[in-house]
């Protein structure tokens, strides 16, 4: 299927008056977390909450920092999470693709809005 990246705006829910920062961002179904480079978490004046060890790809483990509150923006959907600085390019995990109620198009190789609920973000709570 291949690389699939999203244009997504990132912004500090605690500092409203900062503009967002629109991004194109890696969809990653692999990875849990989002990820965001340091100059990102700059520019939004995000606060480190704690350090993670994290696990990267070559099984090789590493302690960063994780920050937030970050809020993500795609096309009608908003969602509120913490991310961890990691990378030059900003990635999407799971746990935001499933708060977001998205789903990726491998026809049209890009994210999209699920269809069954298009308007309002649907999730399971039990």
């Amino acid at each position: 299927m291949g690389l699939i990246y999203t244009k997504v705006t990132f912004s500090n829910a605690k500092k409203p008056d900062l503009k967002p920062v629109e991004v194109s961002a890696l969809v990653d179904t692999g990875a849990l977390f989002t990820c965001i480079p340091e100059h990102i978490a700059v520019q939004l004046g995000l606060e480190e909450l704690q350090k993670r060890e994290v696990t990267l790809a070559d099984g090789k483990s590493q302690i960063v920092p994780y920050v937030g509150p970050l809020m993500i923006g795609f096309e009608n959907r908003l969602c509120f999470t913490g991310a961890l600085i990691l990378g030059n390019e900003a990635l999407l995990g799971a746990t935001a693709l499933e708060d977001l109620d998205v789903l990726i198009s491998p026809i049209e190789r890009k994210l999209i809005i699920n269809p069954e609920s298009p308007n309002i973000a649907h999730c399971l709570a039990k």
